[in-house]
């Protein structure tokens, strides 16, 4: 089992004095263990679940008149929630340099985006690079640190897992692509196909509690992008960012982003590899699947 911080393994372990006679089979039994995932699920979403708090508090409450810039209240809620994270243990020093690096690959993004019109930020604040809030690249960390927790968390191992140096090759094309369409061809569904081919003979194990949850790595994947599309909606609500459609007034996201997000899953999937290479599941995880 990967190691967990020092504030996990404390309510590790008051969870597992309380649930010790907690029934192991039939309804109950299903729903401790459903109950125990819905939990850790929220544990890993910690970074961006406060994220998205301040978001939406700062479109009901922040003052408009208010000397501080909204962006920049958000930046530094965005780094103070950074700090507490470290400070709480809830991420290793190991685990930062991954949610950095998607930091600045998001920022880099969020540059060449802004300026090619595919979105904008409102121009108020001074925390910011060009156009872009430094804000922006914390949503982007709150995606990596969600993705090496969840893998902490839940003790993920793989079986017929990609070779790596085939899934780096696959991420770089899907991140250069991002930028590129914007010249040349759009590759995004010729990435998908491979993607699904990559990965389609990948099966993940997940540990709840007593019990291990086996499902196709791309459902997994698939279910991830499905939240941060939800997260997305929320965030364009509340005003973080506008996309040209919402100009005029507020609507939903197009549903055809759910793309763009599956293949930035990808990305996020490959850089965390880095820190928590795949590996296959124990003979026990296997025994215990439910």
């Amino acid at each position: 089992m990967r190691q967990r911080t020092s504030l996990e393994r404390r309510i590790d372990l008051f969870a597992s004095r309380r649930l010790a006679r907690a029934p192991t089979t039939g309804v109950r039994g299903f729903l401790v263990e459903a109950g125990v995932f819905v939990a850790k699920q929220a544990w890993a979403c910690v970074f961006g679940a406060l994220l998205l708090a301040v978001i939406v508090a700062a479109r009901l409450w922040y003052p408009g008149d208010a000397v501080l810039a909204r962006n920049d209240a958000l930046t530094i809620a965005a780094v103070l929630i950074q700090i507490a994270m470290l400070a709480g243990r809830l991420e290793s020093g190991r685990e930062l340099w991954v949610v950095i690096l998607f930091h600045v690959t998001g920022t880099a993004m969020e540059l060449f985006k802004t300026d090619v019109g595919s979105w904008a930020y409102d121009g108020e604040g001074v925390l910011r690079i060009a156009g872009v809030p430094l804000f922006s690249g914390f949503m982007y960390a709150a995606v990596g640190s969600y993705m090496v927790r969840v893998y902490r968390l839940f003790d993920l191992s793989f079986t017929r897992y990609p070779r790596r140096w085939l899934t780096i090759v696959v991420a770089v094309l899907i991140y250069a692509n991002f930028f590129f369409h914007h010249f040349w061809w759009d590759l995004r569904w010729i990435l998908v196909v491979a993607v699904l081919v990559l990965w389609a003979p990948t099966t993940m194990y997940a540990r709840s509690w007593r019990r291990v949850v086996r499902m196709p790595v791309l459902a997994a994947f698939a279910g991830v992008a499905v939240f941060i599309y939800l997260a997305e909606n929320i965030g364009t609500w509340a005003g973080a960012w506008t996309y040209p459609d919402q100009i005029g007034g507020w609507e939903p996201v197009a549903i055809t982003k759910l793309v763009s997000w599956f293949l930035l899953m990808i990305v996020s999937v490959v850089l965390v590899t880095f820190v928590y290479p795949p590996r296959p599941p124990s003979a026990g995880m296997r025994r215990r699947r439910s």
